[in-house]
């Protein structure tokens, strides 16, 4: 009798606690992501790929303290997204946990190595290829019908914030990875931008065809400055001009695409996130910011620490808020903090034409 009891009781707990976490689910907005190693959480674990950050001293500062994933110390900027709308982080797709009511919160769809162009990241063989992102997109809003009925899903699709980061692997891993790449053969630097623009444009409106209706699009943060193009072109720290010119033909050219895909739409879908002066901001002026150096990554070897990957045998940085770069390419959590904070707070200089606060107060008032 007792034992009956008992397992009733723990039966109606369970319950109880099933229909919170749905209410929970349903009051915060799905959050969706998509893009490159910036802003996966972790699919890349679930694939037969080198970028991967599943080992230690990856996630050394993560709340388990184990990697997850993440490239990155601690959490990346779609998990401090979370925090500020208030919902719990997204899994990433190809993890088996996310179903029934997980999917509720939402996806990451990310994965490392990706670019816009299809041969972007081709060395790293196995990773979900922009295409194939918004393919598991659209599997996902089935599965989410079969949860919640075809006319729900499609609102909490509606009704979700979108974050998308493209762009840097089609210049470090594709124009400039090796020098004569194919296609800096086949293009000069602006007609190469102009391509990989073009093709962007169809990806953003491919999510819009999808249902997206709020998508913060970041631009390529200052490519030349991070610690494994310091090491491999720079002679005397400064940032490889090559890059930064890649990226300033870039981030005006994206702004524009977004434009006009809101005029084509008639309304403020996509959102420009000025990535570039996010990191700039910090990378010219560390100490401002709390930062020892911007220069030199936390984990890694040789100059900058930005040779080679960061593994068990790297240097590994005693005091990680002291350093921007994590790793020869990432950012420590706490400079994501900082270009988190500007995408919820920032001006019109680093948010067009709004930022997430504004996008948030805009959409209560529009959801209610």
């Amino acid at each position: 009798m007792t034992s009956s009891l008992f397992l009733n009781i723990s039966y109606l707990i369970a319950l109880l606690s099933l229909a919170i976490f749905s209410r929970q689910c349903e009051g915060a907005r799905a959050f969706f992501v998509f893009g490159d190693s910036l802003v996966d959480n972790g699919n890349n674990n679930f694939l037969m790929t080198t970028a991967r950050a599943d080992s230690l001293p990856y996630g050394i500062d993560y709340p388990t303290h184990r990697p997850t994933g993440r490239f990155s110390n601690g959490l990346n900027i779609p998990d401090i997204i979370s925090e500020h709308i208030g919902s719990e982080p997204t899994l990433p797709y190809l993890d088996p946990e996310l179903q029934g009511d997980k999917l509720l919160v939402g996806a990451n769809f990310a994965s490392a190595g990706v670019g816009v162009l299809n041969d972007t990241g081709i060395q790293f063989v196995n990773i979900i290829r922009i295409g194939d992102q918004l393919r598991y997109f659209q599997q996902y809003q089935q599965r989410l019908s079969q949860l919640i009925g075809a006319e729900q899903a499609t609102q909490r699709v509606n009704q979700a914030l979108v974050l998308i980061t493209l762009g840097g692997n089609d210049f470090v891993n594709n124009y400039y990875l090796v020098p004569y790449s194919f296609r800096s053969r086949q293009f000069a630097l602006p007609d190469y931008v102009k391509y990989v623009i073009s093709e962007y444009k169809q990806v953003l409106g491919r999510l819009y065809q999808l249902g997206a209706r709020r998508v913060i699009v970041t631009g390529t943060g200052p490519l030349g400055c991070v610690p494994a193009e310091l090491a491999l072109r720079s002679r005397d720290g400064n940032c490889d001009m090559e890059l930064m010119r890649a990226a300033s033909l870039f981030n005006p050219q994206l702004v524009q695409i977004i434009n006009e895909l809101n005029s084509e739409v008639g309304a403020d879908v996509f959102v420009a996130a000025n990535a570039y002066q996010m990191h700039f901001d910090y990378i010219s002026n560390p100490q401002a910011f709390g930062f020892v150096t911007a220069k030199v990554a936390c984990c890694g070897q040789g100059p900058y620490n930005g040779v080679g990957l960061c593994t068990p045998a790297s240097n590994v940085c005693p005091d990680r808020n002291a350093y921007a770069f994590w790793d020869p390419f990432h950012p420590t959590e706490k400079a994501n903090r900082l270009i988190v904070s500007q995408i919820f707070s920032g001006s019109t200089d680093y948010m067009h034409p709004m930022n997430l606060s504004t996008i948030l107060a805009v959409d209560e008032m529009k959801f209610k």
